[in-house]
């Protein structure tokens, strides 16, 4: 009777052992799924991958600043960042679902819609695109205006590009079709340098820090300037909101707190480099970013600082201007009926702001 009644002892005290150490378990689970996600938390945090179409190019500066700052992994995020050659690249990976978003021109969500696909910009970075149309140095003496370029080899970063729609608006205002002009692919930095320094391109639309890089070594010339909100409105007639952030919009409907905290991360970049100097802006960009020249890269970068966004917000005049272009100049998008509120959404800055 007494090993009997040990024997039951035991039993009810593995029993309670067991009973404690699922209460436990669940009470561990619960307490790892209340940390995941969100600003400011400890738990696992929401991997996101974006593909951006020239991380080093300075027009899509806000991309990596928003990781060096460290403002994603406040948002609960864990973001890597793809470099890639453009943003055409970005938004045929975006749109085979092969990353999460992409960073590339605005206009991109335009065509897409024309062509029966989705896709919105959820933050914009820039207001201005940025850019530039070089000449070169060799053929400045006969290339003065962007009436000369008819005939001409011009440079862009990939065919398809934004760099091509800007190029190709430049030609639209002077009369000049895109049938009329040669574009070639020549990326940008050492590749598009080496494209104008070996003759293969009389000229070409590029970026920061290429434009300086250009200018100082003697290789090119400014022709047209879109560095400035202002000089763009001149060259463009009219407004060109250009780098955002895109996804697709299926995606952003059935993730918004992701994408809110995603955007939440992108506005406190923007606001961070309009109360910091160039300077600063650079100590905290990668040093492989300078192209070997820090002073440079600073001085390119103040050129341009206004095309920045303040707040993240596609301005008011931006869609329509930017599909005016669209309409003159992409035979794909001529005809076609394009709902505008559906490139692009300001829900998630106005309440990241």
């Amino acid at each position: 009777m007494k090993i009997r009644k040990k024997q039951l002892c035991l039993l009810f005290g593995i029993i309670l052992i067991l009973v404690l150490s699922s209460c436990g378990s669940d009470a561990s689970s619960s307490s790892n799924k209340s940390s995941t996600g969100g600003g400011g938390t400890t738990g696992a945090k929401t991997h996101l991958s974006i593909m951006v179409g020239g991380l080093s190019k300075q027009i899509y500066l806000p991309n990596m600043l928003t990781k060096q700052l460290g403002y994603f992994d406040q948002e609960g995020l864990d973001v890597t960042l793809i470099d890639e050659a453009s943003g055409q690249s970005s938004e045929d990976s975006v749109l085979a679902g092969q990353v999460d978003a992409g960073s590339g021109s605005y206009n991109h969500t335009i065509e897409l819609q024309a062509a029966g696909k989705q896709m919105e910009c959820v933050v914009q970075l820039d207001i201005a695109p940025g850019e530039a149309e070089m000449v070169s140095a060799k053929e400045a003496g006969s290339i003065k205006s962007v009436k000369d370029l008819k005939g001409k080899n011009l440079g862009v970063t990939e065919l398809g590009s934004g760099t091509q729609t800007l190029t190709i608006a430049l030609l639209h205002n002077v009369g000049i079709a895109q049938s009329e002009a040669h574009f070639l692919p020549v990326g940008a930095g050492d590749t598009f340098i080496a494209a104008m320094q070996q003759g293969r391109i009389d000229a070409g639309m590029t970026t920061e820090p290429t434009i300086s890089r250009l200018l100082s070594s003697g290789v090119g010339k400014v022709l047209t300037d879109l560095r400035t909100p202002q000089s763009t409105q001149t060259a463009l007639n009219g407004s060109y909101p250009f780098i955002c952030l895109f996804m697709k919009n299926d995606y952003v409907n059935s993730h918004k707190d992701v994408t809110q905290k995603l955007v939440n991360a992108y506005v406190k970049t923007l606001k961070w480099i309009h109360t910091h100097s160039a300077e600063e802006i650079a100590d905290k960009m990668p040093t492989d970013y300078y192209a070997g020249n820090k002073t440079l890269y600073v001085t390119a970068l103040k050129s341009q600082l206004a095309i920045f966004s303040p707040d993240g917000n596609m301005p008011s005049d931006g869609p329509q201007s930017v599909y005016n272009i669209e309409k003159e100049t992409n035979q794909a998008v001529q005809g076609k009926q394009i709902d505008l509120k559906g490139t692009f959404t300001n829900e998630f800055t106005s309440k990241a702001n």
